[in-house]
């Protein structure tokens, strides 16, 4: 039996990745979440995770099949799920697009420093204002901006959609929290890629995902950049069901 660890749907990009990956592809799983309350040594997130993962950070994966091994880093996850379940194609088949792949998972893996430090994944908020801020003044989160739109605009003309490489891929589930980045800063992308955007927020793992974001309603301070928390429950009080996703 496989179990995910993961951490506070609204704000943990890394942990939405595998997890959506896993619930897209139909692999069942035990999802264990764990509630931020600091990245402070000695905070309860990081004794809990450290129970099963010695770097302290989620997501992480243990599987059965290997004794309780754990897996950590989002992208190692995504591999060690491609190679268990090859029926379900995780990858393109193609050797080319397969390598296209890798390569912008990786990019992605460990570029974009810009994005993530300004525009932090906070999928219940939306603050068009902000991003349009942040795009006037700063110059290399325009650049990321533009290399993310670069990339997908690319990827679907030469694979001709509906997705990245056609069908789901673990590619498509890399850039899903920056799908929902660009809907909560309101970034600008031309419309193929805005279509893209909105074929991502449709697929079933992505909404499974999304709606439980929005029922989680807690507000912490230390992930949020532009926001009280008065202004958060204001916004809670004016949606008393979820969102659709």
């Amino acid at each position: 039996m496989i179990k995910l660890f993961t951490g506070n749907r609204n704000y943990s990009s890394w942990s939405m990745r595998p997890w959506v990956l896993l619930k897209q592809a139909g692999i069942p799983f035990e999802d264990v979440r764990l509630r931020f309350d600091s990245f402070e040594a000695g905070s309860a997130f990081k004794r809990e995770i450290a129970r099963v993962n010695p770097a302290g950070k989620v997501p992480t994966l243990v599987d059965s099949d290997l004794g309780g091994l754990a897996i950590w880093d989002s992208l190692a996850i995504c591999e060690y799920l491609a190679e268990k379940f090859r029926d379900k194609r995780l990858w393109p088949r193609d050797a080319r697009a397969r390598a296209r792949a890798r390569s912008v998972c990786a990019e992605m893996h460990s570029g974009f420093a810009a994005l993530r430090t300004h525009c932090g994944m906070n999928i219940e908020a939306r603050l068009p204002e902000v991003g349009n801020q942040l795009l006037q003044r700063e110059s290399e989160v325009r650049a990321d901006v533009d290399r993310v739109c670069a990339i997908l605009s690319e990827l679907l003309e030469q694979h001709g959609g509906p997705l990245l490489f056609g069908d789901f891929t673990i590619a498509d589930a890399f850039f899903a929290p920056v799908v929902m980045r660009f809907n909560t800063y309101g970034l600008p992308a031309p419309a193929p890629v805005a279509a893209y955007m909105e074929r991502v927020g449709a697929l079933a793992g992505v909404r499974a995902w999304v709606g439980e974001s929005l029922a989680e309603r807690e507000f912490l301070s230390f992930e949020e950049n532009y926001r009280s928390e008065q202004e958060a429950q204001a916004l809670w009080k004016q949606q008393p069901g979820q969102r659709g996703g």
